[in-house]
């Protein structure tokens, strides 16, 4: 479980006070993934890090009792000079995993071919993207935390795997997915919350959720 308990969060942009979080208060369970709704500029990655617990609340308490992941497109556990494959398999035995099964499923998920190989300081921003992905669901957590989603491709046979691979992990675990687009949310998420000055106003369902959201932007 993930809680935030009068949490406040803000930043000075050197002529305002920018609000992401007000005295927020509410929890993340096991087995009920969340999808957040929040246009873009108001504090997706930010609300996210603070889950991840890469930045810290100006006010109040974040408990974390699960396996939290990283946040997709967070690469700071890898190292730029070293492969994807020797990426992967550094970072399974920091987790106490099978390197040769890691390997193998990133090497299959993130379809880069020969560049797999490679030092990742030759790779493009989409060939990062794609290897931090398959990073992200070959390792095993509670609470999968994701902002914005799948990484942005065109190649049809990518997303049909990452998008298989990421409902698997669904079924198993408890996914939070921050995104400015409902139609992300609506394959994953059944709950929605939605980022508004600074405080998220929590629905039982999308749809709800996304009455405020259109109405809001």
């Amino acid at each position: 479980m993930i809680e935030f308990e009068n949490v406040s969060k803000s930043f000075w942009t050197g002529s305002q006070r920018k609000i992401i979080l007000d005295q927020a208060s509410f929890k993340v369970e096991i087995g009920r993934s969340l999808g957040i709704l929040a246009p873009n500029g108001t504090g997706k990655t930010t609300l996210i890090n603070m889950m991840a617990g890469l930045e810290k609340p100006d006010e109040g308490t974040i408990r974390r009792s699960s396996r939290i992941s990283f946040p997709l497109g967070f690469m700071g556990g890898t190292v730029a000079t070293l492969s994807a494959s020797e990426n992967a398999r550094y970072i399974a035995r920091l987790y106490s995993l099978d390197p040769d099964n890691v390997e193998a499923f990133c090497r299959y998920l993130a379809g880069i071919g020969e560049y797999f190989d490679r030092p990742m300081m030759q790779y493009s921003a989409g060939m990062k993207s794609r290897f931090n992905f398959a990073l992200l669901l070959a390792l095993e957590f509670d609470i999968y935390l994701i902002d914005e989603g799948m990484p942005s491709t065109t190649d049809v046979e990518f997303n049909r795997r990452a998008g298989s691979a990421l409902q698997d992990r669904l079924g198993r675990s408890t996914m939070v997915i921050v995104s400015h687009s409902p139609k992300l949310l609506e394959r994953f998420c059944q709950r929605a919350s939605v980022l508004r000055d600074g405080r998220l106003y929590h629905f039982e369902s999308l749809e709800d959720a996304k009455q405020l959201y259109d109405y809001a932007s």
